[in-house]
């Protein structure tokens, strides 16, 4: 099978924005087959809510939203995230849709009714885009008040910079790409070292307590140990 993952290897975020939980309940099955992690948002408050937090690799957008189309919302998530590419769901006879979103700044559409695998194969099709590879390198991570400069290794929060080595960048990075989702020792291990510490999943424990003194001191805490599961990442209050 064909998968598309970001550079460092961690999980394209998509973010599915549509009027209610069943197609995100759909595509989530489908995606994680390509180890993607899916995020849905109901209304373009929720889309421009997680187009910040959850900072997505892609974006599907239905046209049909409660409080906001998906045309004039499409403008408004380029706003905050330039470069992903964000493919429009939109019915079957409605050209003028396609149309005005083609011109609005989607990069793709699939109109209705349609298959799961097609708009599977449709996103793998603009995240393989050199565009889109680069949105993806360059973008910054965003969690509450913390903040992560991917193209210039810069971390702050509230707005101070937070000095840290490679290591310690590379597991928050791991740590902000999956914001409220526990990872496990082994997953860390996996990603931020990329080899086997036989079972000495303790160097996790003490880059996260690096961390904590860095990212959490004097301040609410933003990381958390689930015990007996692993670690997670979520905005501090």
């Amino acid at each position: 099978m064909q998968t598309t993952s970001r550079s460092d290897g961690s999980s394209i975020n998509v973010l599915v924005v549509d009027g209610g939980p069943s197609l995100t309940t759909l595509l989530s099955t489908v995606m994680r087959k390509e180890s993607w992690d899916v995020r849905g948002a109901h209304n373009g408050s929720e889309a421009i809510r997680a187009a910040r937090g959850f900072r997505p690799d892609a974006i599907v957008l239905d046209v049909m939203l409660p409080d906001l189309d998906g045309i004039r919302l499409l403008p408004r998530l380029r706003a905050v995230l330039p470069g992903v590419p964000i493919l429009f769901l939109t019915a079957l006879d409605s050209l003028q849709d396609r149309l005005v979103g083609l011109r609005t700044g989607a990069d793709d559409y699939v109109t209705k009714p349609f298959s799961l695998e097609e708009v599977v194969i449709r996103l793998r099709g603009l995240l393989r885009r050199p565009g889109a590879a680069r949105a993806r390198a360059d973008a910054g991570l965003m969690v509450g008040d913390l903040t992560l400069d991917q193209q210039n290794h810069k971390v702050r929060r509230a707005g101070k910079e937070i000095r840290l080595t490679p290591t310690e960048f590379e597991l928050l990075r791991f740590l902000m790409h999956h914001p409220g989702r526990v990872l496990s020792k082994s997953q860390i291990l996996d990603r931020v070292w990329a080899y086997d510490f036989g079972g000495q999943s303790n160097v996790v424990e003490l880059y996260i307590s690096y961390l904590r003194r860095k990212i959490d001191a004097q301040r609410q805490p933003m990381i958390h140990t689930v015990r007996g599961v692993g670690y997670t990442l979520r905005p501090s209050g």
